[in-house]
C-alpha cells in the first residue's frame, strides 16, 4: 500500500526542498546514510504526521553530526580558554561553563532544526534569502571567523607537534605537518560518512583519555569542584575570564556546519512524523556530544586550578608554555604528564582542523553555489588558512608573549562574526515561510533571542575592553571607528531585514522558481 501524501496545504506547511541537480547540495545523495524507514514503506499506514517510536537501532544511524559539531567546543582556543580560567580564576567559574555550553547546546540545536526542517544549511539559505551584496558580505564575514579559527587551531597542532617532538620540530614544520591532514580527510571522506565520523569519535576518546589522565595525575579537589559548578561567583577579578569562558563557546562556523551535517542523513521531508523523529535523535545525540565536551574542559579547568590558582605564574600561562609548567610542578608518573598533555592538544588541533576544512567546504559551496569537486574546494579552504598560519608561525616561533597577542586578535577576530551567524539563523528558524510546522514558539524563540544578545553584549564587552587598551593614534581610531560604524549599520540591517524576511521570501522563491523553470 502506497504512503498516504499530505494534503497540499500540509505539504506546503513542510516546506519540502526542491529535487533539482541545478544547486550546490552539501551532500550527494549517494553520500548519504540510510536511515531505515526511507522509502522502505515501513510506515505503511499512512499516517504523514506520525512519528515513529523510539528505536536505538535509529538512534546509532542518527550518531555522528553532533559529535563533529562538539569538536568547536574542544578546539585549542577553548583549551587555552579552559586553562587561563583555571589558572586566574580557580574554581569559581565552572558554574559558568556549564551554562555557556548550555547556551551554546540551545543554538547548535536550532541550527539543527533548521537543517532537518528546510533540507538546506544556513550558508545556503543566506545565499536564497538575502540580496546578493549582503550575501557576499556574510560569506567574507563567515570566512574570516574560519580563518581565525584555523590559525589556532594549526598553531595548537604545531605546538603539540613541537611538544611531543621534544621541542626538535619547531613552529613552522608543525604547520606544514597539520597542513597534510587536509589530504587525510579526503581520503577518509572517499570511504564514507560513518567512517570519518568514526576517526573523529576516536580523536575525541583519546582527548578525554588525556585529560581524564591529567585529571588523576593532579587529584584537584573534589568538593570545590562541585561547589564550583554549582554555585555562581563572580569578582572584578575574574570578570575578564568570565567573559572568555563565554565568548569562545559560540563559534560562527560551527553555527553553519551543523546545519550542514544534518544533511548527511537521509530522511523523508514529505512526512512531519519524520521530520520530528530526527529532531528527537539529533537532540538527544547533540546533548550527549556536549556533555562529554563540557567534562573534558571541566577536567582542564580543573587541573591548572588545582595546579596554578593564587601561584606567581598564573597570568602567563598559555598553550605553548602550559605543558612545561605542569611538568615542572608534576612530573614524574608512568608517562611524563607534558607528554599526556601534548597527545590530548594534538587530538584537539586536529580534529578542529579537520572539521575547520569541512565547515570551509559547505560555507563556500553554499555562499557561492559553487559545484567544484571536493578535493579542488577543500584544498582551496586550506589554502585561505595556512597561508597566514605560515607567516605567523615563522613570525612568532621564538615569542611566546607575541604568539598569545596575536591569539587575543584572533579571538577578537571571531568575535566579531558572531552576530552574522546568530542573526541569520534566528530570523530563519522563527519564521513558517522557512521552516514550516517546525518553526520555533514564542517561549523558545524569547529564549533564542535572549541568550544570542547576552552573547553579542558579552562579546561587545571583550571588543570594548580590548580596544580600549589596544588602539593608540587618532589614525589607528579613526579606522577602528569607521568600521565599528559599518559594522553596526550592517547588523541593524540584518535585523530589519529579518523582520521583513516574509515579503523577501515570496520574491526570492518567486525569482527562484523561475530560475529553476528556465
Amino acid at each position: 500500500m502506497a504512503p498516504q501524501e499530505p494534503p497540499e496545504q500540509q505539504r506546503l506547511l513542510l516546506n519540502c526542498p526542491p529535487d533539482t541537480d541545478e544547486e550546490e547540495s552539501a551532500y550527494d545523495k549517494t553520500e548519504k546514510v540510510h536511515i531505515v524507514g526511507v522509502g522502505e514503506g515501513d510506515d505503511d499506514d499512512g499516517d504523514w504526521d506520525k512519528t515513529p517510536p523510539f528505536s536505538w537501532k535509529k538512534m546509532w544511524l542518527f550518531t555522528g553530526p553532533g559529535f563533529l559539531m562538539s569538536i568547536a567546543f574542544l578546539d585549542p582556543g577553548n583549551l587555552e580558554g579552559d586553562l587561563q580560567s583555571g589558572a586566574i580564576a580557580g574554581y569559581s567559574l565552572l558554574w559558568l561553563l556549564l551554562w555557556a555550553t548550555a547556551m551554546g547546546l540551545l543554538v547548535q540545536l536550532l541550527s539543527a532544526r533548521l537543517g532537518v526542517a528546510t533540507g538546506r544549511h544556513l550558508a545556503e539559505l543566506c545565499r536564497e534569502e538575502y540580496p546578493k551584496w549582503a550575501r557576499l558580505l556574510l560569506w567574507v564575514m563567515a570566512e574570516l571567523a574560519l580563518i581565525g579559527s584555523d590559525i589556532q587551531e594549526v598553531i595548537g597542532s604545531a605546538i603539540a607537534i613541537k611538544i611531543l617532538s621534544n621541542n626538535v620540530i619547531p613552529l613552522w614544520a608543525g604547520v606544514t605537518i597539520t597542513a597534510c591532514d587536509c589530504f587525510v580527510f579526503l581520503f577518509l571522506e572517499n570511504y564514507g560518512v560513518r567512517k570519518l565520523e568514526a576517526v573523529f569519535a576516536v580523536l575525541i576518546a583519546i582527548m578525554a583519555l588525556s585529560f581524564a589522565w591529567m585529571f588523576g595525575e593532579t587529584k584537584p579537589s573534589g568538593v570545590e569542584l562541585l561547589l564550583g559548578v554549582l554555585i555562581p561567583k563572580l569578582s572584578s577579578k575574574t570578570i575578564q575570564q568570565a567573559v572568555g569562558v563565554v565568548g569562545c563557546i559560540i563559534m560562527p562556523h560551527n553555527v553553519f556546519l551543523h546545519s550542514a551535517l544534518v544533511q548527511s542523513r537521509e530522511i523523508d521531508h514529505r512526512k512531519i512524523g519524520r521530520l520530528r523523529e530526527a529532531l528527537k535523535y539529533y537532540s538527544i545525540e547533540s546533548t550527549a556530544a556536549l556533555a562529554i565536551s563540557f567534562v573534558i574542559n571541566l577536567f582542564v579547568t580543573t587541573v591548572f586550578a588545582k595546579a596554578f590558582y593564587g601561584t606567581y605564574v598564573a597570568n602567563s600561562i598559555g598553550l605553548v608554555n602550559a605543558g612545561q609548567y605542569l611538568q615542572e610542578k608534576f612530573g614524574g608518573g608512568l608517562f611524563p604528564i607534558l607528554y599526556i598533555w601534548g597527545v590530548g592538544l594534538l587530538a584537539a588541533g586536529q580534529s578542529s582542523t579537520i572539521t575547520g576544512t569541512y565547515a570551509g567546504q559547505f560555507i563556500m559551496g553554499g555562499f557561492l553555489n559553487l559545484r567544484l569537486k571536493k578535493w579542488l574546494r577543500a584544498l582551496i579552504t586550506r589554502s585561505f588558512a595556512i597561508v597566514p598560519t605560515m607567516i605567523v608561525a615563522l613570525a612568532f616561533d621564538t615569542s611566546e608573549a607575541q604568539l598569545d597577542v596575536l591569539n587575543e586578535w584572533l579571538n577578537v577576530l571571531q568575535s566579531v562574526q558572531i552576530p552574522f551567524a546568530l542573526i541569520p539563523l534566528l530570523f530563519l528558524v522563527s519564521k513558517e515561510e522557512v521552516m514550516g510546522v517546525l518553526k520555533i514558539g514564542t517561549v523558545l524563540k524569547m529564549v533564542s533571542w535572549l541568550v544570542a544578545g547576552l552573547v553579542i553584549v558579552i562579546n561587545g564587552y571583550l571588543l570594548v575592553e580590548f580596544f580600549s587598551s589596544e588602539v593608540n593614534g587618532w589614525l589607528f581610531g579613526a579606522v577602528v571607528s569607521g568600521f565599528t560604524v559599518a559594522y553596526g549599520a550592517f547588523i541593524i540591517y540584518l535585523i530589519i531585514h529579518g523582520v521583513n524576511l516574509p515579503n523577501w521570501l515570496a520574491f526570492a522563491r518567486t525569482k527562484r522558481a523561475i530560475n529553476i523553470g528556465n
